[in-house]
């Protein structure tokens, strides 16, 4: 199969649509060949700009990536779309209907749109959305817009897998509290506030922009980037320019400043740091050790043993099998 991996693989590095998809594909199912297609593309990737786009449901979120994915192809830059759908925690299937709602697109040779199952990460990105931006990246897309699950408190990974993350609000959110309650307040770049024809926008728009005068600044040296908000009207395509201008003003600045290679680097050591802890974990749940859970989970659920006597029980067990 090893021969088929790098065929994907070099249809990928020539942007090949099909191989793109099969690529993805193969990430998502966590595949055996998944791993030796993403060592084969990872020196081709670091090129893309990734642009997180999350916020409460309802909130206009895909529109807002619509549109943005059609004002990037107005520059003739290549699009890349990443929209994560929520997982049912009963059947374990998503809707992915993300397609339906990106009309101005889905036609568009250079716009690759991919929906995916959060497959139960309560970050809101999908544990192999990473990687498959990585395949969008390798492939030439030079912008990858990364739209989460709309689920509130949980989403806040977007902010580790962005270069840029902009949270969507509308005025029935809620006031700035509220928002500053979900964590999305420590999170955004910058706010939209979707919906802004709607009644209430302007108190809104004030409400955040009091409650960023109160954030703490990161306490580093040097310039600080302020986050803004702009109103927009997704559905109308009213504000998306003023939101792409402030992506090319954030990307700018942190360029600049050098922040943009402090970002990525923290990434890649968050990202190792994961793929460090999930192949342990892997090899430390075989079928030996998770007999022996089995078996004494009676003396834990009896009181007769604590869960720490367990698990320090499980861990000198696997320590003696690595050495």
């Amino acid at each position: 199969m090893k021969g088929g991996v790098h065929t994907v693989a070099v249809g990928v590095l020539q942007g090949d649509r099909r191989s793109v998809a099969r690529g993805i594909s193969l990430v998502e199912n966590a595949a055996a060949e998944s791993l030796e297609l993403l060592k084969e593309i990872y020196p081709k990737t670091g090129n893309a700009y990734r642009i997180g786009i999350t916020g409460p449901p309802g909130a206009g979120k895909s529109t807002i990536t619509n549109k943005l994915a059609g004002y990037f192809r107005r520059t003739k830059q290549r699009v890349g779309i990443i929209a994560v759908d929520p997982t049912s925690p009963f059947t374990g299937g998503a809707l992915l209907g993300d397609r339906v709602r990106m009309t101005d697109v889905e036609l568009d040779r250079d716009v690759f749109i991919r929906s995916m199952a959060s497959r139960g990460s309560l970050g809101g990105l999908s544990k192999k959305a990473k990687e498959a931006a990585d395949i969008l990246d390798a492939s030439g897309h030079q912008v990858i817009l990364m739209e989460t699950v709309g689920v509130g408190q949980s989403e806040l990974d977007v902010a580790g897998a962005a270069d840029t993350t902009i949270v969507v609000l509308v005025p029935e959110s809620g006031d700035g509290i509220q928002a500053m309650k979900a964590g999305l307040m420590e999170i955004a770049d910058f706010f939209v506030m979707n919906k802004s024809d709607r009644p209430g926008a302007d108190q809104a728009v004030m409400s955040i922009k009091m409650i960023l005068g109160f954030r703490p600044s990161s306490g580093g040296i040097g310039p600080v980037w302020l986050p803004d908000v702009v109103k927009a009207v997704g559905s109308e395509g009213k504000g998306i320019e003023e939101i792409a201008g402030l992506i090319a003003g954030h990307r700018k600045f942190q360029e600049e400043s050098g922040r943009l290679e402090q970002k990525r680097r923290a990434r890649l050591k968050r990202r190792i740091r994961d793929l460090v802890e999930e192949q342990l974990e892997e090899g430390f749940w075989n079928e030996q050790r998770t007999g022996v859970l089995e078996r004494e989970l009676g003396g834990v659920i009896e009181r007769q043993m604590t869960p720490y006597d367990l698990a320090t029980k499980l861990i000198e067990d696997f320590r003696r099998d690595m050495n």
